[in-house]
């Protein structure tokens, strides 16, 4: 670490949880980079898959500050990607896209659901960190892409709509579950989340509000789409 480190990281375990979030969302930028490079494929226009692969581009770009950050904090990136690899790579088997549409979605609403739980945590720690973070998640202005096409689709076809919302449910939920399962497992963001002498921390009451506002953004998103929630 250099001189330049915040004094919270010279307690280990506040040190331990960051370099567990940052390596997890570092896991997440190469699997939602390599998920669009596989999404770009299903696209119907030329169009579609420049934009799907600009937003591929976009996540992976995302890694080098984290990956620094991670060093700077004298830690392996790999080895601190490492343990979430297995959650992350599981949750994208179990929502692989059908097709084109699903896989818009999945990149609009299932990455904000990802990135809304992060974003909550990272309100907890020091504010570089919470910094480099915030910007790693913002999703570049893709949104609209995303929104425009689902929408039309849902226009030219309205049962697309019917299926598309059960899609979105299902990530929601499977979302869900990841995220209060690495909570659980990591001891540190256990820690993280609770606080300590210097540093607020969340109750039972407060996590509950915490997944609350993230199922509201997820709604807010459907709604975007022209979906139920």
């Amino acid at each position: 670490m250099t001189a330049s480190t915040p004094v919270a990281f010279e307690d280990p375990q506040y040190r331990e949880a960051v370099v567990d979030l940052l390596g997890a969302i570092a896991y997440g930028e190469i699997s939602a980079f390599e998920r669009l490079v596989e999404d770009a494929k299903l696209a119907p226009t030329l169009e579609d898959k420049v934009a799907i692969a600009s937003m591929a581009t976009a996540e992976f770009g995302h890694l080098a500050k984290l990956n620094a950050r991670l060093t700077e904090l004298g830690a392996d990136p790999f080895a601190a990607m490492a343990p979430f690899q297995a959650a992350i790579d599981r949750f994208h088997e179990h929502t692989a896209p059908a097709d084109w549409y699903e896989g818009l979605i999945k990149a609009y609403v299932g990455d904000g659901l990802a990135n809304d739980f992060y974003r909550e945590i990272a309100a907890y720690l020091d504010a570089g960190t919470r910094d480099l973070i915030v910007a790693a998640l913002e999703e570049a202005g893709h949104s609209e892409f995303v929104v425009d096409r689902v929408r039309s689709a849902i226009a030219a076809d309205p049962r697309l709509g019917g299926r598309l919302a059960l899609w979105g449910r299902r990530l929601m939920g499977e979302a869900l579950t990841q995220a209060q399962r690495v909570a659980a497992d990591r001891d540190s963001l256990t820690a993280l989340l609770a606080g300590g002498i210097d540093r607020p921390g969340l109750d039972l009451a407060a996590i509950g509000r915490m997944f609350t506002r993230i199922t509201e953004r997820h709604a807010e998103r459907m709604a975007e789409l022209g979906l139920d929630s």
